[in-house]
């Protein structure tokens, strides 16, 4: 690679941004994959009917922010069926419970919130567990996608937020993550979130979604590594197209990503079209592994193509991770690594 070209080529090593709780708030909206996302655009696979089920039960959840009709004289004796205040989508990979989940936020009125688990969690780190709850008071809904089950500080800490919400009239829609069975169908998880959530688990209503998993495709793909040379070319040729590409050799990046709140990870990608990425290899510090998870789920929202060579990116995971309690969070990264890497230039707006 030329070294005028080499000059123009940004580091995410060298972005160390800054960000307010403002802005981490202002981020708690669906992804750009889902911004249109409603009911009507979900194909439900009839061949599971839970799905269209789904469908019809969170339209009848959305529905409790409409306006009611009078009743008539004589439903003066009937008592209103109770609505639970939260909904919680269970099933696998791969059968549509983000769509649905940023489907009811966009039938939700304001003001509402949608974010993971972990950008929760790390609006919690920035701005205090009081200011958190000041910030989120008033909303009419808050979804939360990828329950995490795993962590117990964490759940704990979603489960008091979240009670405080609900006692002062939120609602909350959820979803979590679970890896694939054997035979590519959801294993569901609503028995350990409602365990996990303990106090909060009685305003909960379960929908469970079965379906075919698509994911489980991803994840016995691989991730594509070019060889170096080709790299080194397309790099400049993005420049010369006039893209905003970054180039990092993978163990820099690693070591930046643990000075860099996570909270920030979404600034800190931001103006970024293509990431490049060298000599990348396996990772066996499991605090290195969760913070590029971490990473790449701010660059999978984000829709940013990864060109990578070395190891191939959803191989960066040891056994042992794969293998332990934070399974669910490597296999979620692994398919999304395998759906951002690519071998060619990725097409220019």
């Amino acid at each position: 690679m030329a070294p005028q070209a080499l000059s123009q080529v940004q580091r995410l090593a060298d972005r160390s941004p800054s960000i307010t709780g403002p802005e981490i708030v202002a981020e708690l909206v669906p992804p750009p994959q889902f911004e249109h996302a409603s009911f009507e655009s979900y194909r439900p696979d009839l061949n599971f009917p839970s799905q269209l089920e789904a469908v019809e039960r969170l339209n009848t959840f959305a529905g409790a922010w409409s306006p009611q009709r009078p009743s008539g004289f004589f439903s003066r004796t009937r008592k209103p069926k109770a609505e639970l205040p939260g909904i919680y989508l269970d099933g696998g990979f791969g059968v549509g419970k983000t769509h649905l989940l940023a489907a009811l936020w966009h039938a939700a009125p304001g003001p509402k919130y949608f974010g993971t688990f972990i950008e929760y969690t790390a609006l919690v780190g920035a701005l205090g567990y009081a200011a958190t709850v000041k910030q989120l008071s008033g909303a009419r809904l808050i979804c939360i996608d990828e329950f995490e089950l795993d962590d117990p500080g964490d759940t704990m800490l979603m489960t008091r937020l979240l009670g405080e919400l609900v006692a002062s009239g939120t609602r909350v829609a959820a979803t979590s993550n679970t890896p694939p069975n054997s035979l590519g169908e959801g294993r569901f998880a609503a028995i350990d979130f409602l365990r996990e959530i303990q106090a909060m688990s009685a305003n909960f209503e379960i929908v469970r979604i079965d379906g075919l998993d698509y994911r489980r495709r991803d994840i016995e793909g691989h991730a594509i590594a070019v060889p170096r040379d080709e790299l080194d070319q397309m790099v400049p040729a993005l420049l010369e197209r006039g893209s905003m590409v970054t180039r990092d050799d993978f163990g820099s990046l690693i070591r930046h990503l643990s000075t860099v709140h996570p909270s920030k990870y979404i600034k800190m990608i931001q103006g970024i079209d293509v990431i490049a990425l060298t000599d990348v290899y396996l990772l066996t510090d499991q605090t290195d592994a969760l913070r590029l998870v971490a990473f790449i789920d701010r660059v999978y929202d984000a829709e940013i193509p990864i060109i990578a060579n070395g190891q191939p990116l959803n191989e960066v995971f040891d056994a042992e991770m794969l293998s332990g309690g934070y399974r669910k969070k490597y296999q979620r990264s692994q398919s999304r690594l395998v759906a951002l890497t690519t071998g060619e230039l990725p097409p220019h707006d």
